[in-house]
This record gives C-alpha cells, sequence and structure tokens, in this order.
C-alpha cells in the first residue's frame, strides 16, 4: 500500500531509507528546510513491484517525486526539478548551474560505482571480478573529488550546489562497501562542511521506514 499525497501542490517524495538514490532529493529537502511529504516504498517486500507503485514510477525503482500535478523520476532528474521550482542550491551564475548539472551526470557514470561495490557488501554479493573491476573505479571517483575540494569549500565554489548534494548523496553509505573516508582527507573535510550545514542528517537519521510529513524547517528560507 503506498501512502497518498496531501493535495497536488505538495512536494511528495517515494522513497526508501536504504537507498542513495532516495536519500539524495531528501538531503536537499532537508537541507532547504521546505515542508514535504515522505511515502515509504518498501524495497524488502517488493512495493516497488507493486501495480500501485509502478503506476507512478514505471521502472519500479526509486525515487519518485510528485509535485503540481507533475511525476518526476531519476534522482538527479529530481534534483534538477528542485533547484529550479525551488531556487535552492541552484548556483549563482547561469555557468555555475550547468556545471552543477555536469556534475550530477558525472556523478551517474562515476560515483555510481561506489554505490554497486556498498550493494554487494550490504545486500547480494556480485562474483570478486566484477567487484574487482567495480572497486578501482570507486576509488578513482571518490580520488576525483578530493582533488576538487582541495582548493575550494565546495564542487562549484564558495557555496553548496545540487552537485554537492547529489555526488555526496551517491557515496554516503561508502563505508559499507569497504572504503574508509580518511584516505581523502579533502573529501572527508568537505563533508564535514556539508554536515554542519542545518538540516543536515545521515540517511539513517533522516529518512523514515514509515510515511511521515516534514514541516517547514527553522532555516526555511522562501526563495
Amino acid at each position: 500500500m503506498i501512502g497518498a499525497p496531501i493535495n497536488e501542490e505538495a512536494l511528495t517524495l517515494y522513497g526508501s531509507f536504504t537507498s542513495s538514490s532516495s536519500y539524495k532529493p531528501m538531503l536537499y529537502l532537508a537541507l532547504a528546510g521546505l515542508p514535504f511529504s515522505f511515502r515509504t516504498v518498501n524495497l524488502k517486500i517488493g512495493v516497488q513491484n507493486s501495480p500501485e507503485y509502478l503506476a507512478i514510477n514505471r521502472w519500479g525503482v526509486v525515487p519518485s517525486l510528485r509535485h503540481r500535478g507533475l511525476t518526476i523520476l531519476q534522482s538527479s532528474v529530481i534534483l534538477d526539478y528542485l533547484a529550479r521550482t525551488t531556487g535552492h542550491f541552484e548556483g549563482r551564475t547561469e555557468q555555475e548551474r550547468w556545471r552543477a548539472r555536469e556534475w550530477l551526470s558525472w556523478e551517474a557514470d562515476h560515483i555510481t560505482a561506489v554505490a554497486r561495490v556498498r550493494h554487494s557488501a550490504r545486500f547480494r554479493k556480485m562474483h570478486d571480478e566484477v567487484i574487482a573491476e567495480f572497486r578501482p573505479r570507486a576509488e578513482a571517483a571518490l580520488s576525483f573529488v578530493d582533488k576538487t575540494v582541495k582548493d575550494r569549500p565546495f564542487l562549484i565554489g564558495d557555496e553548496c550546489t545540487i552537485a554537492d548534494i547529489g555526488c555526496w548523496g551517491r557515496m554516503v553509505f561508502m563505508a559499507e562497501g569497504g572504503f574508509e573516508i580518511g584516505q581523502w582527507p579533502h573529501l572527508e573535510a568537505w563533508a564535514a562542511r556539508l554536515k554542519a550545514m542545518p538540516g543536515f542528517a545521515l540517511p539513517y537519521d533522516l529518512i523514515p521506514s514509515k510515511d511521515r510529513e516534514f514541516p517547514a524547517a527553522p532555516h526555511y528560507v522562501p526563495k
């Protein structure tokens, strides 16, 4: 059973508390302090494959966002939509806005290797040869982020954007894949800056296992 949105104007996010893809847009909403509804999709018991949820998400995956009569799928597209719609974490210039979206595309190609290794360790073990292929890719992606934030606070510059939220949101479970964040000191410092932002929370603290309504946070500033 999937909970219904409160109304068409409300932001309603469908996701799972074990999913880094769900964490990305939920972290955005938490950092922005926006009010929203969360509807849980229990992947363990196969709710994602139910006719009710497939009517929302044709691929049977999380997350999904409903807002103003629209249904938006795929975590990076949802981040793009939220930034365009709410004005938070967009980037200050047109160049920064495009650069942030370039990072989201890069994340899907590269940091996803971190998620694959973690998935094998946590949920369904892959063949050792497969992990041997993905682990170096994951380490290379983490090293690239580490190098990028060596001389700047965030990936684009001085302010957090959807680039930071998307990349951190995908690598957040890195320890579950056997990656020690201390191996990348600049990345670790960047993560600390994100963690210091109002509204920040790690996935298991942020994403509920049941449906929940989130009111606007005290730090919410309309844009």
